[in-house]
């Protein structure tokens, strides 16, 4: 294998950091009744640890990230321009101080219990920030900390190249792509955001690609389907439901990059140097021998320890600082227009004939479910749970986990990161999703029952 180039280190720095992040991030391992991953494992420990403390934690973060980027804002900008990381994390546009300073005064009205109750109850911004960002947090923690093990280290340019035969026909994305797919599906959507977000910003995937991946691929958990299944009371039916799920994703993923608007999105990379995806293997090699050597060559010039650590940390204060507000401001705002208007029951309306034609009993109710998903993944399963046919729920269960955008977390989370979609992108591809997962999971439901 022609590596001759390469002492032994090289070799070494590509393998054991890979072992290392392969065993955190994709191997799944039993956890009570289901399967999750290592790095999930460690942060339901600290959860439960901190959980006492986490809402003020995140409401602190959430505070001094909207008073140091109003600080850059007035004056302050002199002072972090050495530092190419702290500016971009705080020196932002306009818009998003605004949702920053959103973002505060949302968390310390519900921390404090100050203010409307459409915004501090327990279902809508109390849910996020005694819930959801309790997640956020200790999963941000340990994913941002050991992400780079997949960065930085040389899988990626081995999957890459493994994989491009199946995944640039099938879904127009290169092979590296199917590590985000992986680490989602095993462990949660918004890893799989966070790795998609930093492989765009260092200019391996072009905006097309970034867009498609964050919208197609940061599939939700296992472990999070389960439980919208047992809500909906339908744990004995897990295997033809999440098959029915993998079924409707698939399709999905094989329709929504070829459609606007991830069809229109420009296929132009973030930097300046675009850098080789490693599409090409030279004449005389295999596919995995010139793998293998890209990796080697990417774990030969990747940083020690100290750097490892440094990326890390940047990582986590990435996500903490970049993501929490958005996800708190833009999923209160979701959660009260679910919870205290009819805005979701009127969407939904359209969708009352299409159930009817699909033959769905109980159309009305299934109906009121089908769009209150975009903001939050959980509420159809919440809504649905009374309704007393089987077959519905069963509908409602799979079409909440393949709608995927969700603003309370995957759809809060895109937006915060650098993948470049927007809020009327997100809706629209939630709309599509909908729209061609229904019939599909229909169709199975009316095999099954």
């Amino acid at each position: 294998m022609n590596n001759q180039n390469h002492p032994l280190s090289a070799h070494l720095r590509f393998i054991i950091p890979s072992i290392l992040g392969i065993l955190l991030f994709m191997i799944p391992i039993p956890s009570g009744d289901s399967m999750t991953i290592l790095v999930a494992i460690f942060a339901g420990w600290l959860e439960e640890a901190l959980k006492p403390y986490l809402s003020l934690i995140m409401t602190f973060i959430i505070t001094l990230t909207a008073v140091l980027t109003l600080w850059v804002k007035a004056g302050g900008r002199r002072i972090v321009s050495s530092s190419p990381f702290f500016t971009s994390l705080l020196d932002v546009t306009p818009f998003w101080t605004i949702i920053r300073v959103l973002g505060m005064i949302f968390a310390l009205m519900i921390y404090f219990q100050i203010g409307p109750e459409a915004i501090t109850s327990d279902v809508t911004g109390g849910l996020l920030l005694d819930s959801l960002l309790h997640v956020l947090f200790t999963v941000f923690l340990f994913a941002g900390l050991f992400l780079p093990l997949l960065l930085n280290y040389g899988l990626l340019e081995l999957f890459g190249i493994v994989l491009m035969k199946i995944m640039r026909p099938l879904f127009t994305l290169p092979g590296r792509s199917s590590i985000d797919s992986l680490a989602s599906w095993l462990g949660d959507g918004t890893i799989g955001v966070l790795l998609t977000s930093k492989q765009y910003e260092e200019g391996y995937y072009t905006k097309r690609e970034a867009a498609v991946i964050g919208t197609t691929f940061s599939v939700v958990s296992i472990t999070f389907t389960i439980v919208v299944i047992e809500e909906l009371g339908l744990g004995h039916m897990f295997v033809p439901l999440y098959g029915t799920i993998v079924l409707a994703g698939v399709i999905a993923a094989l329709i929504m990059p070829r459609i606007p608007p991830l069809s229109k999105k420009s296929d132009t990379f973030v930097t300046e140097e675009v850098r080789d995806n490693g599409d090409q293997v030279p004449e005389g090699e295999t596919v995995f021998t010139h793998g293998y050597k890209q990796a080697v060559k990417q774990g030969s010039k990747s940083p020690g320890l100290t750097g490892f650590f440094k990326n890390g940390a940047q990582n986590v204060l990435d996500m903490w600082m970049g993501v929490a507000p958005i996800v708190i401001a833009l999923g209160t705002i979701a959660l009260v227009l679910a919870e205290f208007t009819p805005l979701f029951t009127w969407l939904g309306a359209p969708f009352i004939p299409i159930l009817e034609l699909l033959q769905i009993p109980s159309a009305q109710a299934a109906s009121e479910t089908i769009l209150i998903g975009f903001a939050d993944m959980f509420l159809p399963a919440i809504i649905g749970a009374s309704i007393e046919s089987e077959m519905t729920r069963f509908v409602i269960a799979a079409l909440s986990v393949t709608q995927l955008i969700y603003m309370s977390e995957v759809g809060g989370v895109l937006l915060g990161s650098k993948v470049p979609v927007g809020i009327t992108d997100l809706f629209i591809i939630f709309l599509q999703r909908t729209i061609i997962s229904l019939p599909i999971i229909a169709l199975v439901a009316h095999l099954i029952f």
